[in-house]
């Protein structure tokens, strides 16, 4: 009998009777800032499963890694292949195969989100991206090349981390390191390529790996998504305007309500955060549009 393994903030992992194979399911539910917010998306994860398997095909006939998808079973969900899951940081055994790494990738293109609001804040300099000193930045700047960040991925909240602690907490050598940031930037270009065709811009995105057998890296997860990834409209860009396509659209709501400054204000001080309040039926109803627009825009397939 199946069983949850794991819940996350919008999708289910379930065992399957092939204690190799694993079933994502993904939910309608919908979180930003590490909260899950009280309100349902209708179809929101039928549009992540669906718009996520694509991306997996290309990489897969791009021959760019191996992928972690068996088949799209049902339109919210997808069997996959199984990984262990060692959650102590820096456990995992140098020979040890078909184990998850326990990182997320974050590539950037464009200055945005959380890149924008620690350059905004004076956390980091715009050498940090690629500029010049003294350069003077501007939210939604395009980056000089893609700039990769690495984060924890078991924590209470994601924290960026330097090269020498992400190989720490992973156990992986420079060498597969350096080979999951190459395969990022690969299907970054495909992701591009894909996006420009149809007047998008892909501004960042995550990406999660395993290693299989004999340690190659091997894409899980989801990624490409309205969830995981950032797109704007080309032509609004090219206007002077950035229009969100994806969930920093609800990520913005929040900015504009206060949410954001409370709760950043509190984990800073180490005090109880505020309780993310439910959407109200407009945006629910928006954000159910735009994930069921965007799955056709990406994928070229009706919803």
């Amino acid at each position: 009998m199946a069983s949850m393994l794991y819940k996350g903030k919008v999708k289910e992992v379930w065992s399957t009777d092939d204690p190799d194979v694993i079933e994502f399911r993904y939910t309608d539910q919908i979180s930003v800032f590490d909260q899950i917010i009280p309100s349902l998306v209708p179809r929101k994860g039928e549009s992540l499963n669906r718009t996520s398997c694509h991306w997996f095909k290309l990489v897969e006939e791009a021959n760019i890694c191996e992928t972690h998808i068996i088949e799209m079973n049902a339109p919210d969900r997808v069997l996959a292949r199984r990984f262990d899951v060692i959650r102590e940081p820096g456990a995992i055994p140098r020979d040890m195969e078909n184990v998850f790494v326990p990182l997320e990738v974050i590539c950037r293109h464009y200055l945005a989100g959380g890149g924008w609001r620690r350059y905004d804040r004076g956390d980091v300099g715009p050498e940090e991206f690629g500029f010049e000193p003294d350069t003077i930045l501007f939210e939604g700047i395009k980056l000089p090349k893609p700039y990769l960040e690495v984060s924890t991925k078991f924590e209470k909240f994601d924290r960026l981390l330097d090269r020498k602690e992400a190989l720490e907490i992973s156990n992986l050598t420079e060498e597969e390191f350096d080979a999951i940031l190459d395969i990022v930037i690969k299907i970054d270009e495909i992701i591009d390529l894909e996006a420009s065709k149809r007047g998008l811009i892909h501004v960042d995105g995550k990406k999660e790996f395993a290693l299989g057998a004999g340690r190659v890296p091997v894409l899980v997860d989801s990624f490409g998504t309205l969830d995981e990834d950032r797109w704007w409209a080309a032509d609004d860009y090219e206007n002077g305007e950035i229009v969100s396509l994806s969930k920093e659209f609800v990520r913005e709501h929040y900015l504009g309500t206060g949410h954001y400054e409370d709760l950043y204000d509190a984990r800073e001080k180490g005090t109880e955060e505020p309780p993310i309040p439910a959407l109200p039926d407009e945006i629910i109803n928006q954000t159910a549009e735009l994930y069921a627009s965007m799955f056709e825009r990406l994928t070229g397939q009706h919803f």
